[in-house]
């Protein structure tokens, strides 16, 4: 019964040997997808002039 449960044991961990392959693969593309977002958000006209904005009040306050 044991050498059994010690065979299963060794199957089910074996199988997993590609599992961090596809988990690294998954990963970086997500990371792509959120860096192309971002590129997308910021390279946008919002941004620039809500930052310029900030920038120009900041100057403009005396103090």
């Amino acid at each position: 019964m044991w050498s059994l449960l010690r065979e299963r044991f060794s199957r089910s961990v074996g199988a997993d040997a590609g599992m961090s392959t596809v988990e690294y693969a998954v990963g970086t593309i997500a990371a792509a997808a959120f860096g192309a977002v971002l590129y997308t958000v910021v390279s946008g006209d919002s941004i620039p002039d809500a930052l310029s904005g900030i920038i120009e009040r900041a100057l403009s306050t005396s103090v």
